[in-house]
């Protein structure tokens, strides 16, 4: 038996978010350069929308590039962003293969004309797709996410369309870039790291977490399955008590 073999399909998430990290640090134990990092990192992410796509998974949103990534050398981020054009170009026709649909998240209005004209194309591109749904969080920082929904909600009682009183974990929710977007079940970071980096702080709260010491170019299908596999050994209780969850499922 395989290790997809191992996963009940009837328990798949519906969206997994995945922090992929450890790009730099896998080149440089190999005596390679960053960018050749971020390069071998891109493979891993077809390798990861594919095994998405055979799970027939609902959601999969993949933390690109954050606000903070702005903060790294030029050299690095004209890189980074030339490898997203090229990524884009090279597998568009493999999402509408798949049926993939693409979208973002994000401040997109940080990026450069080309790489904004480019994504919006494929989303319009996509658009139509009715399988897998691959979130892109680009210049995005939960943070920032946060502050946008508070003014943009403000900028609603300034216009009186609605009253401080209608404030409403709902309202607040559809006015998240994610408002579109179930929130993720699992949440996947490779690297060894044991931090969430201002990554959908609001959509985890009640997300289970799964770290790995793999860097995100090693992070293969068979990893994502065992990701997929762990998170169906846990109980998920939402505030109850195992008790009161067999209980409602019983009946």
């Amino acid at each position: 038996m395989t290790i997809k073999d191992q996963i009940r399909n009837k328990d798949i998430p519906r969206h997994i978010a995945v922090i992929m990290d450890g790009n730099g640090r896998w080149a440089k134990e190999k005596g390679k350069s960053r960018i050749y990092g971020h390069r071998s990192g891109a493979a891993a992410v077809r390798n990861i929308v594919e095994a998405a796509v055979e799970l027939e998974l609902g959601y999969l949103t993949l933390y690109t590039f954050s606000k903070e990534n702005w903060h790294r050398s030029k050299t690095e981020i004209n890189a980074l962003m030339s490898l997203l054009i090229s990524t884009i170009n090279k597998e568009t026709k493999t999402l509408m293969d798949n049926q993939v649909r693409l979208l973002t998240i994000g401040d997109i209005n940080d990026l450069a004309g080309e790489v904004r004209s480019k994504l919006s194309d494929v989303i319009r591109i996509t658009s139509g797709n009715k399988g897998l749904t691959l979130v892109l969080a680009i210049s995005y920082g939960s943070r920032w996410e946060i502050l946008n929904a508070v003014k943009k909600i403000g900028r609603m009682i300034e216009n009186g369309s609605v009253n401080s009183e209608d404030i409403t974990e709902e309202l607040f929710i559809k006015s998240l870039t994610t408002c579109d977007i179930p929130d993720p079940e699992l949440l996947i970071r490779t690297s060894g790291e044991f931090r969430i980096s201002n990554f959908l702080l609001w959509q985890i709260a009640y997300s289970e977490l799964y770290f790995t010491e793999k860097y995100w170019p090693e992070f293969g299908k068979d990893d994502f399955y065992q990701a997929i596999i762990d998170y169906q050994n846990r109980e998920r209780r939402f505030g109850k008590t195992s008790e009161q969850l067999k209980l409602s499922s019983s009946k």
